[in-house]
């Protein structure tokens, strides 16, 4: 009777089947390599939650010396960058509802005059407070803007308009999220993060289970298009999709009283673009994938920078300018704008328009590639 004791042969032999197979499935010992390699640099470089040069629109009322010492001030502070100079409070509360700018300055008509007679004049800073860790340190360096900011203005017969109290106020107006709650930013944007993670994954593991199953020869030998088999395997997903928007909405309102302040409509429909972009990236894997191993890793590796570069978990203003290039190219960063705004700011068409077309170019650039890879034949 032959012993089954510890053989170094058979070990050595199962060990370089393996390797083989390992090295074999390329798409697989890339992600193992890849997905390392790209959270060292995102985590390393992309991520910061303090951002700073936050884009900032200054109402200038009085253009006097104090007026110019006080922006002066709040660019110095490096959290705050004057991109534009709107001509009224109106025009810069439009730029704030866009998302174009962080903050709103509004320093008032005649402060010079005001101030030079000691009445203490007050400077409205608007910040939009969606995004309440996008807006907390800037804020916090505020506190000291009225004792500092005119320090080296108020000298010689100004010298007496340094008292103890300080010469101006600033008044701190936290806009779409007066109290800053966190919840407010967070579950509207769990609506694109599931989206992004389910819809890709399923459809991508969908496909590939007909080609594992044999099944896909039965619909390959009828004349049904590439296009008709797309959207015959995408529109029952749009169904799923919409009923977990429902559910994640419901408990939004229900649980965390988050507001609905814009139109439902609109919000439908950009909830449709958004499902079927992401739908047809995940066409597009089970189109490069072999089996559901790799559509779903495939999915991953789509979902992780899209989680981290979408402003979802981190401000995106906080990243270095080629991370928000790569965001910028990501869906789930523009529908997070789209549902926050609508949400949480009320936003209109004028005001989503800037961040829809971005989604349905992606939709149509994905789409053309998966058609264009489908494979209409087993080979």
């Amino acid at each position: 009777m032959r012993r089954r004791g510890w053989s170094l042969a058979r070990f050595r032999a199962v060990l370089v089947k393996e390797f083989i197979q390992l090295f074999r499935d390329r798409l697989t010992f890339a992600m193992m390599v890849g997905v390392p390699i790209m959270q060292l640099i995102l985590f390393g470089y992309a991520i910061n939650a303090d951002p700073r040069s936050l884009p900032t629109a200054v109402v200038l009322g009085d253009s006097g010396t104090f007026a110019r010492s006080i922006v002066r001030a709040l660019e110095n502070t490096t959290y705050f960058q004057v991109v534009a100079w709107p001509d009224s409070p109106r025009q810069a509360g439009a730029m704030l509802a866009r998302g174009e700018v962080q903050f709103v300055i509004d320093i008032p008509v005649d402060f010079t005059r005001q101030l030079q007679r000691g009445e203490r004049p007050a400077i409205l800073v608007e910040a939009d407070a969606t995004d309440p860790v996008a807006t907390g340190n800037a804020l916090a360096a505020l506190s000291q803007l009225n004792q500092t900011a005119l320090s080296h203005d108020l000298t010689g017969p100004l010298a007496a308009l340094q008292p103890a109290e300080p010469p101006f106020e600033v008044r701190i107006h936290r806009r779409y999220n007066p109290e800053g709650i966190t919840e407010f930013n967070i579950v509207p944007g769990l609506i694109g993060t599931i989206l992004t993670m389910t819809l890709a994954m399923m459809t991508g593991a969908a496909v590939t289970r007909e080609f594992e199953r044999g099944t896909m020869e039965n619909l390959l030998a009828t004349p049904v298009r590439p296009l008709e088999v797309m959207l015959g395997k995408i529109v029952p997903y749009v169904f799923v999709g919409f009923v977990q928007v429902g559910v994640i909405l419901a408990t939004a309102v229900l649980l965390f009283q988050v507001p609905v302040l814009g139109s439902l409509s609109l919000l439908t429909l950009c909830v449709f673009l958004f499902i079927a972009a992401n739908l047809a990236v995940g066409f597009t894997f089970s189109t490069l994938a072999h089996n559901q191993m790799q559509a779903m890793q495939m999915s991953f590796f789509f979902f992780m920078p899209s989680m981290l570069l979408s402003g979802f978990l981190f401000p995106f203003r906080g990243m270095p300018a080629w991370a928000q290039a790569i965001g910028e190219l990501l869906p789930l960063t523009h529908f997070l704008r789209i549902v926050r705004g609508i949400l949480l700011k009320g936003n209109g068409w004028a005001e989503v328009w800037p961040h829809i077309w971005p989604l349905v170019l992606f939709l149509l650039v994905v789409s053309a590639v998966a058609l264009k890879r489908y494979r209409q034949t087993l080979d």
